[in-house]
């Protein structure tokens, strides 16, 4: 047994040392942490290294940044990269402060989109809102049904809905993957309702003290992640009327389930 350890032990300092070798092979494919020589000689909202958007596409994008600057003060600012990458240089040619936002698109790790943020826009938008939006347009997903222009494109929309508006606490915007959950646990929330309200006694209608105390569960369900996301993301009221007649279709199926499952007379 302490044989196997110390062949255990060997085997994770191994794999640390491989883990270094390749660490060190690695880094300094980066190029450059700093390097103001990648960096454009006129003014411009918008350094595309990795060639995400198309001239036009960047065009109309850098006169809208330039407008909602203008407009609303705060600075938004787009850098995409994938091999090479000016760094921190970028801090000094935009000149970012506490009402700056700086999206950062590349490639090569698992979400697309990073974002600097400075902190007088964590007032408006918590860290909540920056994790969602990174995890709706950045996600691999996204990119491969819409592309990495499109990702970056209705990020920065989203941010600027929300600073024009006054802040937001969620990612405004109702995706149809997101929607679809909350209907499903709209209906499982009716579902468990429905079992729980069953008649449990001879001339019982309704057992609403199994429904009371089954609540929580199927509350937080259908309330919680069933309502909250989509009352607090669009003011539509369809997704609404959906998740609500799905729950009430849920528990109604389930409190009749004794019904349905009864044998017939035929059967004796």
């Amino acid at each position: 047994m302490q044989r196997f350890s110390w062949r255990r032990i060997f085997g994770y300092f191994c794999a640390l040392c491989v883990a270094c070798s390749v660490w060190g092979v690695v880094t300094p494919t980066a190029l450059a942490y700093n390097n103001p020589d990648l960096l454009p000689d006129t003014p411009t909202p918008i350094i595309d290294l990795a060639k995400s958007l198309t001239s036009v596409q960047e065009e109309k994008l850098a006169q809208d940044l330039e407008q909602f600057q203008a407009e609303t003060g705060w600075k938004l600012r787009v850098l995409t990269q994938y091999d090479r990458t000016p760094g921190t240089a970028v801090k000094e040619f935009w000149g970012l402060d506490d009402k700056s936002v700086l999206l950062v698109a590349d490639s090569r790790g698992g979400n697309i989109l990073n974002f600097s943020v400075g902190d007088a826009v964590y007032n408006l938008l918590p860290r909540t809102f920056w994790i969602e939006l990174q995890t709706r347009f950045g996600n691999l997903y996204f990119v491969r049904e819409e592309g990495e222009d499109q990702a970056i494109i209705q990020a920065l929309e989203s941010v600027e809905t929300c600073l024009r508006q006054g802040g937001c606490r969620v990612v405004p915007g109702l995706p149809r993957e997101q929607w679809i959950l909350t209907l499903i646990t709209s209906v499982v929330g009716g579902v468990i309702c429905g079992f729980a309200a069953q008649p449990r006694k001879p001339g019982q209608i309704f057992a609403w003290q199994w429904a009371l105390i089954f609540s929580p569960l199927w509350g937080i369900l259908f309330i919680a992640f069933g309502i909250a996301p989509v009352i607090t993301r669009t003011s539509e009221w369809l997704p609404l009327v959906r998740n609500v007649s799905g729950f009430l279709i849920g528990a109604l199926v389930a409190y009749l389930s004794p019904i349905f499952s009864r044998p017939s007379a035929s059967e004796y």
